[in-house]
């Protein structure tokens, strides 16, 4: 069994955020080893504008789930927590999106790693750099 060092977006506007993000590390410590999370940070929203700021963090996981397992397990905690999905970029009681997956580039139907979005998104790199200064950002790049 291979242990893998993942990285996690957590992301709520929805409901009582401190509590939501408490919650949903509290239901993947069932799953995964929390080796780090960061600070919350308080976002204006993206894409869709006309909904409440969002409170975001970034969490360092260890497990030896594969990605598509994993990506089941974030997905079954967002459905656990009550999440429905209406409008893209819409707002959201919990949001969790796998940013890094041990340094690896991975493109699956479900599935891209790094997260397309993570070099435009400061409500992630500010957390990710929070907890994990010496990341390399070239990992978070898709080279043409």
């Amino acid at each position: 069994m291979v242990i893998k060092t993942i990285y996690l977006g957590l992301g709520t506007n929805l409901g009582n955020k401190r509590k939501n993000i408490k919650e949903a590390i509290r239901l993947l410590r069932r799953d995964v080893k929390i080796v780090k999370v960061s600070s919350l940070y308080k976002t204006k929203p993206v894409g869709y504008l006309d909904q409440p700021d969002f409170l975001n963090a970034v969490a360092e996981i260890k497990t030896s789930l594969t990605p598509l397992q994993l990506l089941r397990q974030v997905k079954s905690i967002e459905r656990i927590m009550g999440r429905t999905r209406t409008a893209r970029w819409g707002p959201r009681l919990i949001d969790i999106d796998i940013l890094l997956y041990e340094g690896k580039k991975i493109k699956h139907s479900k599935l891209i790693i790094p997260h397309p979005q993570i070099n435009k998104r400061n409500f992630v790199l500010k957390p990710l750099k929070e907890i994990a200064p010496a990341l390399n950002r070239k990992v978070f790049r898709w080279e043409k």
